[in-house]
């Protein structure tokens, strides 16, 4: 095969494009050009290259995976109580908790596909919302639309109490807020500010214990490991260079997907990364991509694992509903 002239061929694709510096085709994944704004798109694909031309309508969806499910925000609510974000809403909002289905492009995300017909529930949900009341005694509601309301108060009490969340961190009590309204969801956010606060205390003890640590070390290693840093400088434009190619790979082949990198020093790496719908934000060794502090809490595990098995971490704490996200932008 003539490699060259496969290179040089130019094909005509319309593919969705929710933002990044790369966009999904249904077997690869190609490099946008010039990024535009989110949407469809009719894309020119040179090689591994993707340029968008001109905004086109949905195309290839009929043949994914269909996922119903009902609207909290931008979020698809499915079975499960799983809150997924949704890609391309059309530009006028719709209602507050309306059934809507989207289907599950080739790179896992979930793209808009249409508003479905309301029942009686959806209307009795927005209602009861607006009046400050709760679903317990409100009958045939789907358990999409009850997790969607129980979020949506959670959202309520997380602006007034200032306590931020994440859905995967409180999808175990969803349900029951939606039946035990706001003070049910001020129990649950303010015992999740206390995990974190717990968290921080025992970081910072740890901290501290390095610290005395440290202080102890002699003088004449203290210079040692200034002389290596000192040796390891020319190297560091080449680590970085080459840095983000391979935290990216990892992830990839954990399920993840890099969204940010930034360095700390010489010796440590901020990794910004999308897992099961949700951002997390880590820091690694730079060198052997060892955890330094997870994101999230582990009791003080955080370096008994590496970037490739965080991942696997948190989809066991998401499914077990222990998650708790310590670190935010």
């Amino acid at each position: 095969m003539d490699y060259r002239k496969f290179l040089g061929k130019v094909e005509s694709a319309v593919l969705p494009y929710f933002g990044g510096a790369s966009v999904d085709a249904p077997s690869r994944r190609l490099r946008v050009s010039t990024p535009p704004a989110p949407g469809w798109w009719r894309f020119e694909v040179q090689g591994r290259t993707a340029t968008a031309r001109e905004p086109a309508g949905p195309e290839g969806l009929d043949g994914l995976p269909l996922v119903r499910g009902h609207l909290w925000g931008t979020r698809l609510v499915r079975e499960g109580a799983v809150a997924e974000p949704v890609n391309l809403l059309p530009e006028e909002e719709p209602p507050r908790f309306s059934p809507v289905r989207a289907r599950r492009w080739h790179d896992g995300s979930l793209v808009f596909e249409e508003v479905e017909f309301e029942g009686e529930a959806e209307g009795t949900a927005r209602l009861m919302m607006e009046e400050g009341r709760t679903l317990a005694e409100v009958k045939a509601v789907p358990a999409s639309l009850r997790a969607a309301f129980g979020y949506a108060v959670l959202e309520g009490a997380s602006r007034a109490l200032g306590i931020r969340f994440s859905p995967v961190e409180v999808r175990g009590q969803v349900l029951s807020v939606s039946e035990g309204g706001h003070p049910e969801a001020e129990a649950r956010l303010r015992a999740l500010a206390s995990e974190r606060e717990a968290h921080v205390r025992a970081v910072e003890a740890r901290l501290l214990a390095l610290e005395a640590q440290r202080q102890r070390v002699e003088q004449t290693a203290r210079l040692d490991a200034e002389l290596a840093r000192l040796r390891t400088r020319p190297r560091h434009q080449e680590r970085q260079a080459h840095g983000a190619t391979r935290v990216e790979r990892v992830l990839e082949s954990a399920g993840a997907r890099l969204l940010d990198t930034r360095r700390l020093g010489s010796e440590r790496l901020e990794v910004t990364f999308g897992f099961m719908g949700e951002r997390f934000i880590s820091i690694v060794e730079a060198d052997t991509l060892q955890v330094v502090d997870a994101g999230i809490c582990l009791a003080g595990s955080d370096r008994q694992v590496n970037l490739e098995s965080l991942p696997s971490v948190i989809r066991e704490a998401i499914e077990d509903d222990v998650l708790v996200i310590t670190r935010h932008d």
